[in-house]
């Protein structure tokens, strides 16, 4: 059977449109409602609902859009639920206190959200477009198996298993009471990386995008069709520079160490280890490759802000932002 055509034969229009349309319809609710329950799950679902939708229309079904079409609601699945279930255990969600009630900044996450969403989705959307599924009918294809599908499985699978476990890992270690006050997680996943969840997303993007570029090596696919499926490797990157330098570990980093700063230094400052206790964590602990403390430990300080990417702008400095700190905890400007 062939493909549907709708609007473009890429997709790309068809699925900007449904993702606006349910993105937008999810920010009245979240805004009218005043909650955070349904933000995260609207982003992770979207994702479940484009992979689904190019391949019904792609209407062609042959085993590499199905194991990618799978492969890419699985994920959007877990994380999906995995967000869900923990915005109902913890009641809300800290990162929308500042923008909740400001209609445009709380428009603007939404928006973002948007991008994220259909940026990242493009390997999928492109292989099940007809761009790819007209010419995979007259036989330019090829089976699925080859190498690249299965090296872009592995990446996948192994992506997969470290961002769930590091996800439950955290979640577990911060609904325990006995857990330390004192001391950031340290075990586990996070006893190798400050960050697991980011890398195992990252390695999810490079293995679908892996597999779904497999048809682009044939030479009989018209040189645009092989551009579009080369160009989406902005999805892979895109999440790349979003988590290193966006809302990933940027916003993750200098306040969890303003926490651990302030818990030593600040007004009820009852842990005097607290401080210390983190710096040596930053300072053995990998901020994104997963590597044991023992191998990255002796690294040269430029080597891990260089080529392991902690870099030094991502540090606390107990000067200037330590300064801020205590003068935002005491009320001050």
């Amino acid at each position: 059977m062939s493909p549907a055509h709708v609007l473009d034969k890429y997709y790309l229009a068809i699925t900007l449109l449904v993702t606006c349309g349910y993105q937008f319809t999810g920010f009245f609710i979240a805004w009218t409602l005043q909650f955070d329950k349904i933000t995260d799950f609207t982003g992770g679902s979207n994702f479940f609902i484009l992979a689904l939708l190019t391949l019904l229309m792609g209407n062609t079904y042959f085993a590499r859009n199905i194991v990618v079409s799978i492969l890419v609601m699985i994920w959007a699945s877990r994380i999906a639920g995995f967000l869900l279930y923990r915005v109902l255990k913890t009641g809300s969600d800290s990162r929308f206190d500042d923008i909740r009630s400001h209609f445009f900044k709380f428009l603007g996450f939404w928006i973002g959200q948007i991008l994220w969403i259909w940026t990242v989705s493009l390997p999928i959307t492109i292989l099940n477009s007809p761009s790819v599924s007209d010419l995979a009918i007259g036989g330019a294809n090829p089976e699925f198996g080859t190498g690249r599908d299965i090296a872009g499985v592995i990446i996948w699978g192994i992506g997969f298993l470290i961002e769930s476990i590091a996800d439950i890992q955290k979640f577990r270690f911060k609904q325990n009471k006995k857990a330390p006050k004192d001391m950031p997680m340290n075990t586990g996943l996070w006893a190798w990386s400050r960050h697991p969840s980011y890398f195992g997303e990252m390695l999810c993007w490079w293995g679908i995008w892996t597999i779904a570029i497999s048809p682009a090596t044939n030479a009989s696919i018209p040189s645009v069709s092989r551009a579009a499926l080369y160009g989406s490797v902005v999805s892979p990157l895109f999440t790349f520079v979003l988590l290193m330098f966006g809302s990933g570990i940027p916003t993750a980093e200098k306040p969890q160490a303003e926490r651990y700063f302030l818990k030593t230094y600040g007004a009820n400052g009852d842990y005097p280890h607290a401080w210390k206790n983190h710096q040596d964590y930053t300072e053995q602990t990998s901020i994104l490759f997963p590597l044991p403390a023992m191998l990255y430990r002796p690294l040269p300080r430029v080597l891990k802000q260089t080529l392991l990417m902690d870099f030094a702008f991502y540090r606390f400095n107990e000067d200037t932002d330590g300064r801020k700190a205590l003068e935002r905890e005491q009320g001050g400007v």
